[in-house]
Formats: structure tokens, sequence, C-alpha cells
């Protein structure tokens, strides 16, 4: 799709949507961006759905994006296909850690899935969810790990003992060393030798 058929199909949406769009863009690269506000997602999206110059009836994707030093700490996103149109669109919102956001399984049954990956990974809640429990993480995971806060080590570790005979979980304990770091790449300011360069100083001589 154009450019500039882009960006009349942004001021078309606008335009009709005055009261839910907070902007609008088109990136160089042909995707379409709409900002909204958080209650005006499902008739926002349902008014996608079926209006007859959007007809964005495929739901592809939903995800967010975490900013810790934002006051509206989370950008919630979805990804819409019309096969009508052959259009896509990405429609986002921001939202504070506080607050919740209204499921759209009632027009998107897919929304599902992909709305408890975004509660299991961000911690961010949809109401009128049937069943609202984490997807990707164990029962009783502690913390939600794809938020820039949530350590790489995660709190817990999962193991089998084989003295027990069955799996165990256990704070993370880290060796002293591990928890220092000073940013350099492996090839800046190393005073060791790395695998292969033996053969090097072998071939300079």
């Amino acid at each position: 799709m154009s450019l500039d058929a882009l960006h009349e199909l942004a001021g078309y949406i606008a335009e009709k949507q005055h009261d839910a769009v907070v902007g609008t863009a088109v990136s160089a690269h042909g995707e379409l961006t709409v900002e909204i506000t958080p209650g005006a997602v499902v008739d926002f999206v349902e008014w996608l759905k079926i209006d007859a110059t959007c007809r964005f009836s495929t739901l592809i994707d939903i995800t967010a994006v975490d900013w810790p030093t934002r006051d509206r700490r989370f950008d919630v996103v979805w990804h819409f296909l019309s096969m009508y149109q052959n259009q896509r669109i990405r429609v986002k919102c921001a939202l504070r850690e506080d607050e919740m956001l209204p499921s759209l399984t009632g027009l998107h049954p897919g929304a599902g899935w992909y709305e408890r990956e975004v509660f299991d990974m961000f911690g961010i809640m949809f109401t009128g969810h049937a069943d609202l429990r984490r997807i990707l993480t164990d029962y009783g995971f502690r913390g939600h790990p794809l938020r820039k806060d949530f350590p790489t080590t995660g709190y817990t570790e999962v193991r089998y003992d084989e003295v027990a005979k069955r799996v165990v979980y256990e704070p993370v304990k880290l060796v002293q060393e591990y928890r220092q770091f000073d940013f350099m790449s492996p090839w800046e300011g190393a005073d060791y030798i790395l695998p292969g360069d033996e053969k090097a100083k072998e071939a300079a001589k």
C-alpha cells in the first residue's frame, strides 16, 4: 500500500473517530499506527472491524511495551489485518500501571490467549476476560518477565532434584562475580587469550 494511501486512511480514521484518536503516524516503511484513549478501545476496534473503508476483521497480535520512567508506563499494542483491503494497522494506547483495559474477546475470540500473555509478561489486567491467568510462566511464578525492572536471572531457580525425585523451587543464588558488569565487549580491554588467538600468534612468527 502506498504512503499516500496510508496517509489518506489515517486522516479518514482520525476524522471519523476524533473522540477516540489521540494521534496517527505513518512510518517510512509503510506502517500505519493509530494511538487511542484507553476508554475507547472496544468501540474503536469494533468500528475498525465493521467500517466499509477499514474492515480490519483479523486480529494478528497483542503485545505491550514497558516505559518504566513514564507516568503512563505501558503502551498496549494491537495489530490488525484487513484481508478485504489488503491493509495492516497498529493500534496502541498508553496505560498507567494501575489501569485496566477491557477484553476484546467479545469481538475477537482469539484475543483470549494474547491477553493472557500480556497479563503474564507485563501484569496488565483485562476486564471481562473469562480466564485471565498465566499462560507462559509456571503456577506461583513471581513477577512479570518483560517488565524492564524484572531481573534477568529471575527470583526462583527450578530444577529436578535427583535425591527427592521431584522438581524443586529455590531462590536464585548468584556469586558476586556475576553481579559485577563493566558493560564492555569481551574484545575490549581483554587481558586474556581468547580461543583461537594462539593460532594467530603462531602464524605471525
